[in-house]
């Protein structure tokens, strides 16, 4: 049985880093971000890549079913117990798609979903000072935050429904973040 741990944010919360720490620091857990999985997809050149390439260069999201198959590849394809995927759901029908694909399948259960929440200014000065690609400019930033924040109450009544929505805050140093996130992963 894998357990799974889904990790929202905000662009610039840090939940990418946060996790990449956890996974380096414990064998037996696995990270993956959909951004991540989805920017190899680009690189990859393939025709679907360029279809996703389009829509993160606007700060859109990619089509639910490309985001849901990439995610159960990877979880299926891991060889570790504990998986944490960054990044998603990031609306509700992804919420929802991947809520029906879990109900399926047997060998995975969904443990808790962790939100790493940050004020918009600190997640602005964040993304802007990165500098990691052509999708870091206030335009796109702002855009992005819209997308984020659009489904975020009804992802969080979602969840807090099913009892397992937990928040930390990502203000915090880097290390005292990772080590509340870890904590909480250890006793779910």
């Amino acid at each position: 049985m894998k357990s799974l741990f889904l990790i929202i944010g905000a662009p610039g919360s840090g939940k990418t880093t946060d996790a990449e720490i956890i996974a380096k620091n414990n064998e037996n857990i696995a990270h993956y971000s959909t951004g991540e999985l989805l920017r190899a997809e680009v690189a990859s050149g393939s025709e679907l890549g360029l279809i996703i390439g389009k829509r993160m260069s606007a700060g859109e999201l990619v089509p639910v079913e490309v985001a849901l198959n990439t995610i159960v590849n990877a979880i299926n394809k891991s060889q570790n117990d504990i998986i944490l995927i960054d990044g998603y759901p990031r609306s509700s029908e992804q919420m929802l798609g991947l809520d029906t694909i879990l109900q399926k399948e047997k060998n995975i259960i969904l443990k808790s979903v962790i939100e790493v929440e940050v004020s918009e200014e600190t997640a602005m000065n964040r993304v802007l000072g990165r500098n990691r690609g052509a999708d870091d400019n206030i335009e796109i930033f702002k855009n992005r935050m819209d997308v984020y924040n659009k489904p975020l109450k009804g992802i969080q009544k979602f969840y807090i429904s099913k009892k397992i929505l937990h928040k930390i805050s990502g203000e915090n140093e880097i290390e005292a973040v990772v080590k509340e996130m870890q904590k909480h992963i250890e006793l779910t």
